[in-house]
């Protein structure tokens, strides 16, 4: 028998690749996702992620409706989405290759763990027979491996000294399929390595386990003749400066401390956990040395009423939920809006209506943020539009809240909660100056030396914020129309239409500070515009750019702002022959914009839980623009 080959698979260079990892709910493949990413970000790449796991804490193992997958895509060059289809995916069981198989580009890479491709396994998942041999990989680059028993062997010692069984031996086989996709991308695996004896410091011998099998995985690699190449992908030429991995909820958490710093205030989160918020407060909870006061209420109307007292008492105060808690804290909200205290309330949408697709993404809920309470209650409305972006609109959220004393809606969706790409860290000296958006009132405001809680600022219309105890402000709050000035209790008609329009101009004095919109042009004769909002931001640039390569000549331009909208929009929908405008909803903005400037708005809507797709788009824009399908 010969010996194995020394020969050293070729190396192919790689401007992009999107990988994915699918398995059950229990193979870990979140983790495996999220350490490839991290090896992959110390390699330099522009990177964007797409986590997708199942609702339940734990769905039956080896179905459909088990499968976790994480989707990475890696570039030399400015990425803005995670990718449409994968280039390699690796299934840990046959029901992770029966959901994933169609989504792979034809002659993609498919590694399957063929130790679970057992007779139970393939019927749970759907097939009469294994897929492995009757034809359906034909058009596919399969490599079997069996990575359920090559973990077992490389763990033999662990198991018959003791510190192992075979069924926590058999959890480190995710760690394997790590190694070997790390191996086949040139990945470096040494900070992996880390990070587990970091994580089990407390159990050397789970830690040991984990390393063992990652180290196996990427020998497999190095020693098989199974793969005939290896693949790189160079680093980005990012902008220079200092650079990690962030998350939405990540990112929003971090601006919610910065809008704190920079304002002076201390910060007060106070929330009800729910998918997929929850990680906004877990982030907080460790970040208590930045003055962050974190509640975790028994209920979402609590948590709403702590954060009212906050403001009143003179916090930034902050709340987050999803469609199902903002639908509970709607009347608290309507209480806030009418008490004119400033906070921030955070709506990370999933899919709905009632408990919906609690993990997946879904833009469909501006409505309920616009219009989603009792009466005539306007409060500003903004978007977020990438993992990073949170940071800023977190900042941005608090800066219109501190200087016109609403509540603001800030909306985020799953999509961008869960997905992660590479922030460069700003200066803080650069971010803005939030203590000069405010001043707490410390003073009488009339000539007679009373206090008039509901005079106004000229400019913003804000109302005189005076924290509880202040000698000589003394003055109520409360839920019943206010009296201009005196804030007493009015059921007036015409006091209670003029507070009413006093709303809505306080909004129209928020647009009009507005910076103006960004039109992206290049060509500066484009006859379409594209026009989009919060997560598509992504996808949306991604399908521009390449159209562009197509010599359309299109415009595009992103909204932060959805409530006041901005005051240039009408004229600049006017302007194009075409608006397109796609939404992970059923065409809501394209409602409100069309009932705005009777511009016949074309819309584009899709609610299957996930992100557009960038190649999706590139066809709906060309088809609607111009009248052609790709």
């Amino acid at each position: 028998m010969s010996g194995p080959s020394t020969a050293e698979p070729e190396r192919i260079q790689l401007s992009s690749a999107v990988v994915r990892f699918a398995g059950d709910s229990g193979d870990g493949m979140q983790l495996t996702g999220d350490r490839f990413t991290t090896q992959t970000a110390l390699a330099g790449n522009d990177l964007a992620t797409l986590p997708d796991f199942p609702a339940e804490i734990r769905a039956p193992a080896g179905t459909l409706a088990g499968v976790s997958s994480f989707q990475l895509h890696f570039s030399d060059q400015d990425i803005h989405t995670p990718g449409d289809a994968p280039d390699v995916l690796v299934a840990m069981n046959p029901a992770a290759l029966q959901k994933h198989l169609s989504a792979l580009k034809p002659g993609g890479i498919v590694i399957v763990n063929t130790d679970a491709f057992t007779d139970r396994n393939l019927q749970k998942a759907g097939y009469e027979e294994s897929p492995l041999h009757d034809g359906t990989m034909t058009d596919y680059q399969l490599h079997e491996v069996p990575v359920t028993g090559l973990t077992l062997r490389a763990l033999e010692r662990h198991i018959e000294e003791g510190a192992l069984n075979k069924k926590e031996a058999e959890r480190c086989k995710n760690m394997l399929a790590l190694g070997l996709v790390s191996w086949m991308y040139s990945r470096p695996i040494a900070e992996t390595e880390e990070w587990l004896e970091d994580k089990f410091s407390s159990k050397p011998e789970i830690a040991d386990a984990n390393v063992t099998a990652l180290r196996a995985g990427w020998n497999y690699g190095n020693t098989t003749e199974a793969f005939a190449f290896t693949y790189e992908v160079k680093a980005a030429q990012l902008t220079p400066g200092r650079y990690r991995n962030i998350t939405g909820n990540q990112a929003m958490a971090y601006g919610l401390i910065a809008a704190s710093v920079r304002s002076g205030l201390p910060l007060f989160y106070g929330s009800y956990p729910i998918t997929p918020a929850s990680d906004i407060l877990h982030e907080l909870a460790k970040l208590k040395h930045f003055g962050a006061a974190t509640y975790q209420a028994e209920d979402e109307i609590a948590a709403m009423g702590s954060v009212i007292g906050a403001a009143f008492g003179g916090h930034l105060a902050v709340t987050a939920s999803s469609g199902p808690g903002i639908a509970l804290k709607a009347e608290a909200m309507g209480l806030a809006m009418i008490t004119e205290l400033p906070m921030v309330v955070i709506d990370v949408q999933r899919g709905g209506p009632s408990t919906g697709l609690p993990t997946k993404t879904e833009q469909s809920d501006l409505f309920q943020l616009l219009y989603g309470r009792n009466g005539e209650a306007p409060i500003p409305v903004i978007a977020a539009s990438s993992p990073a972006d949170c940071f800023d609109a977190a900042i941005e959220a608090a800066r219109i809240a501190l200087t016109y004393r609403p509540p603001v809606a800030l909306l985020s969706d799953g999509y961008l909660a869960n997905s992660a790409e590479p922030w460069r860290l700003p200066a803080v000296d650069a971010l803005p100056a939030l203590d000069q958006a405010f001043a707490f009132t410390t003073e009488p405001n009339q000539q007679d030396g009373g206090f008039a809680p509901y005079l106004r600022d000229e400019d913003t219309l804000a109302r005189p914020w005076a924290l509880p105890g202040t000698p000589g402000l003394e003055h109520r709050l409360g839920g019943i129309e206010k009296e201009e000035g005196s804030g007493h209790i009015s059921y007036d008609p015409a006091n209670h239409h003029a507070q009413t329009a006093m709303r809505y101009a306080r909004l129209e004095r928020i647009g009009a500070q507005l910076p103006p919109l960004e039109v992206i042009d290049p060509s500066g004769e484009a006859e379409v515009l594209v026009l989009g909002w919060g997560s598509t931001k992504g996808p949306l640039q991604a399908a521009c750019h390449e159209l562009r390569a197509r010599g359309r000549k299109g415009a595009r331009v992103h909204l932060r702002h959805l409530a006041p909208l901005h005051p240039d929009l009408d004229d600049l929908l006017r302007s194009y022959r075409v608006v397109v405008c796609p939404e992970n909803n059923m065409g809501q903005l394209a409602m409100l914009l069309r009932a705005r400037t009777l511009v016949d708005v074309k819309t584009h809507n899709r609610v299957t839980g996930q992100p557009f797709a960038s190649d999706e788009l590139v066809e709906v824009i060309e088809r609607m623009g111009w009248g052609e399908q790709t």
